[in-house]
């Protein structure tokens, strides 16, 4: 590698997501230890990786929030949060190689017990996280939203506590994806919502035997139980 020239990165995208704050494109880099997470600048053509630092590791899906900062589903049973706007070390050059920047860092670990070993870390396995820029939801714009696929649900993260939204019926559903939609935003929680769709996973296996087929779920959140 010679110092004074660009350095290739063979690194693939798993999730995509535009940032609304600069126009840059972020990805997440998964199937390799311990993941990482992309930032290409459109304008100059030049690529940012950041690796995850210990205790994090195990990208898979992620999303963005109005401000930039990067939300991410992690195997060690976090959702991990990235902020660029933290980092003191150059973010190109010879010396950017990966890790230069772990206090951009923060990690939220997950609802759930731990393993008998390393209890700090949740066995929840979230598969991908997406975050309610425009709060379709009404649990606030910007918060993030974790799969929670040993949790038939999913995990908000509002105001650095999660809230769990869980689907009764059937069990086994297996969060795969996440958007948000206000239809009319007029009528309040009524118009608005998020969809989450299930996977395709051994469906026959799940509630409900054979023929069960695979779902898509609306959630609305009520400001109050007794709100009409």
């Amino acid at each position: 590698m010679t110092p004074k020239r660009d350095r290739r990165l063979a690194a693939s995208f798993y999730a995509v997501m535009p940032n609304p704050a600069d126009g840059s494109v972020w990805g997440t880099v998964a199937f390799r230890y311990p993941g990482a997470i992309v930032r290409f600048d459109p304008r100059t053509r030049l690529s940012e990786i950041y690796n995850v630092p210990a205790p994090g590791f195990g990208v898979r899906g992620g999303d963005i929030d109005r401000n930039g900062v990067v939300w991410v589903s992690l195997a060690s049973g976090h959702l991990g949060e990235f902020d660029r706007r933290k980092c003191k070390a150059p973010l190109n050059g010879p010396k950017a190689t990966g890790d230069h920047c772990p206090e951009g860092w923060s990690f939220h670990r997950l609802p759930g017990p731990g393993f008998v070993d390393v209890p700090q870390m949740s066995v929840e396995s979230s598969y991908y996280t997406w975050v309610d820029q425009h709060d379709t939801l009404g649990l606030g714009a910007n918060v993030p939203i974790a799969t929670g696929n040993l949790f038939d649900g999913a995990h908000a993260l509002v105001d650095g506590k999660f809230v769990t939204l869980r689907i009764p019926y059937p069990l086994g559903f297996y969060a795969k994806g996440l958007e948000g939609r206000i239809d009319d935003a007029a009528t309040g929680w009524k118009g608005r919502g998020i969809w989450v769709t299930s996977g395709d996973r051994t469906p026959w296996h799940k509630e409900g035997g054979k023929g069960t087929k695979p779902l898509v779920v609306h959630f609305q959140v009520r400001p109050s139980p007794l709100a009409d």
